[in-house]
């Protein structure tokens, strides 16, 4: 099947199409500053006062990544239409994970945007997971894409439920793969991704993965046929402390 003709790329190019009307015209706030010295120059802050100039991936990048806009939200719809299509190019460049870019979107406050403004966020970022897990030719691993959107969103629970829908087996090699990457982390007792926004709770959005790994990923898993090892290290998350170390399928992880 030829790229284009993919249904989850026809949903993600749909639904980057209606971020590019929706925010047609957007601008950062007249009066927004930043520092000569540290973000950029007076020249490049007026780019992002004049709507629908495209950046270039320095300006871009500098400019989703800075902390301390005065009006975040403003400077992100700005943004947002080039920002998404990096994004899903994975051309966003961060410096530790993706997860930076969902930060970027949660000191925005996206979901407190209009509903004519958050709706089509909501959409990009569903449509983006799901063709990550359902697209042979994804640009981006879904295990990072599944750490923008729960860092964009401060929750799990939608993108869990989409995984729980995609049931062919490429999504299940997807799991496959998020396990693989994810096991050392959370055996360590920790959350794979680093949850940078303040309000994020990390502690919750750990215990709700190893929950859903426990319980949905731990059978879909058996049943794909995935190796006895990394069933395993799921089964380890069950086990705390003493118990888990020494269990004879400890994989000799050391922290």
């Amino acid at each position: 099947m030829h790229l284009v003709d993919h249904p989850a790329r026809r949903r993600l190019n749909d639904a980057l199409e209606n971020l590019s009307v929706t925010f047609h015209g957007m601008t950062a706030h007249p009066d927004e500053y930043n520092c000569d010295c540290h973000w950029g120059s007076a020249e490049e802050l007026s780019l992002l006062k004049t709507p629908d100039v495209e950046l270039d991936p320095d300006l871009l990048r500098r400019t989703w990544k800075a902390v301390d806009w005065t009006d975040h939200a403003a400077v992100l719809r700005r943004i947002l239409p080039q920002f998404a299509t990096v994004l899903v190019a994975g051309r966003a460049d961060p410096l530790f994970g993706l997860e930076e870019a969902g930060c970027s979107f949660a000191r925005a406050r996206w979901q407190q945007w209009p509903g004519d403004q958050a709706g089509p966020v909501r959409e990009f970022l569903h449509a983006w997971w799901v063709q990550s897990l359902t697209d042979p030719d994804a640009a981006v691993p879904a295990h990072e894409v599944f750490a923008m959107c729960a860092e964009a969103s401060g929750t799990l629970r939608p993108w869990l439920a989409d995984w729980e829908e995609q049931t062919g087996s490429l999504s299940d090699r997807r799991l496959a793969e998020a396990v693989a990457e994810w096991e050392y982390e959370l055996l360590g007792d920790s959350l794979p991704w680093s949850a940078d926004w303040y309000e994020h709770d990390e502690e919750q959005m750990r215990a709700e993965l190893v929950a859903w790994l426990l319980g949905h990923a731990a059978v879909r898993l058996r049943a794909s046929g995935a190796s006895a090892d990394l069933r395993h290290r799921i089964r380890l998350l069950g086990l705390t402390g003493e118990a888990r170390w020494t269990d004879p399928h400890w994989p000799g992880h050391r922290y």
